[in-house]
């Protein structure tokens, strides 16, 4: 997924004055995160509650 200029024009005026690369990285990695979940959840790419507890249970297994 990509984000558009946009977007990021967005994110960045909402930087305090001072920040960290580190943090720069991490919030832009975030937003990349919620855009590509966003355009999942348009595109019906999603799974149901109950699906999601099946699968879990099996990383606990």
């Amino acid at each position: 997924m990509t984000i558009t200029k946009e977007k990021l024009k967005q994110q960045i005026e909402q930087f305090p004055d001072t920040i960290s690369m580190d943090e720069v990285i991490e919030r832009l990695i975030m937003l990349e995160k919620i855009e590509t979940r966003k355009q999942e959840s348009e595109n019906n790419e999603t799974i149901e509650e109950e699906e999601l507890k099946e699968e879990m249970k099996k990383w606990f297994e």
